[in-house]
């Protein structure tokens, strides 16, 4: 596994083409539609590169560049996706800090190239393509994106997809409330067809796996009116 890759892409199409390419590298994807949803996954996953389409709804790709620049998340790599070639557009991309800028159509294998190229050039990856220690800990709980793997107490627990995106998520922030909407999002390269109520399921499933007491959590807390938090701090 080479990276944690952010995809903001509104076309759903082309969003699961990226997302299954980046997991044919070995690297890990969170896919969000639309530039508010890019923002918020950059600021809570620190994700190694963000691949952001130009026409994003509710905030378009130049001013999501704008704002990751100006804000606390300034070294992420940026590869730009549109099909908008102009040289106007090309070198705003660029001057905003776009590390690089491909026009649509483009092929797959193109796209992975460029990336890996990126990811070098940033210092984000090794020779080799692997970071030094991908594995978030926090609350007892190991998420290593590297190898899908998560441990509780030093204990393998095996999660579906979506599980692993949420935990995944709230251990990179221990503390951090979540609302039922925004862990979805975070489930939603794994399965577009969940709903809201479906964070619950999960929720639940996970508490079944990693609390020595699913009725009495006290890693996965639910914050009543909001969502939910993963408790206690990292390690």
């Amino acid at each position: 596994m080479c990276a944690h890759v952010l995809v903001a892409e509104d076309d759903e199409m082309q969003a699961e083409l990226i997302r299954r390419s980046l997991l044919a590298e070995g690297h890990t994807a969170t896919v969000v539609h639309d530039g508010r949803a890019a923002l918020d996954a950059a600021r809570r996953l620190a994700p190694d590169l963000v691949v952001l389409d130009l026409m994003l709804p509710v905030i378009d790709g130049f001013g999501v560049c704008r704002v990751l620049r100006q804000d606390d998340t300034p070294d992420i790599p940026v590869v730009m996706l549109t099909a908008r070639s102009a040289e106007d557009d090309v070198l705003l991309g660029l001057e905003l800090g776009a590390d690089d800028y491909i026009t649509k159509p483009y092929s797959p294998r193109e796209l992975m190239a460029r990336i890996r190229t990126v990811l070098r050039r940033s210092g984000r990856a090794d020779a080799s393509g692997r970071r030094e220690d991908p594995v978030v800990r926090a609350s007892g709980l190991a998420v290593d994106p590297v190898r899908h793997e998560v441990r509780c107490d030093g204990v393998p627990v095996e999660c579906t997809p979506a599980e692993f995106e949420i935990l995944l998520a709230m251990a990179a922030e221990p503390e951090r409330v979540f609302s039922r909407r925004q862990l979805l999002e975070v489930t939603r390269g794994t399965d577009r067809s969940s709903t809201e109520r479906a964070v619950d399921v999960h929720i639940m499933n996970l508490r079944r796996k990693t609390e020595a007491d699913p009725r009495h959590p006290v890693r996965l807390l639910t914050v009543f009116g909001v969502g939910y938090k993963l408790s206690g701090g990292r390690g």
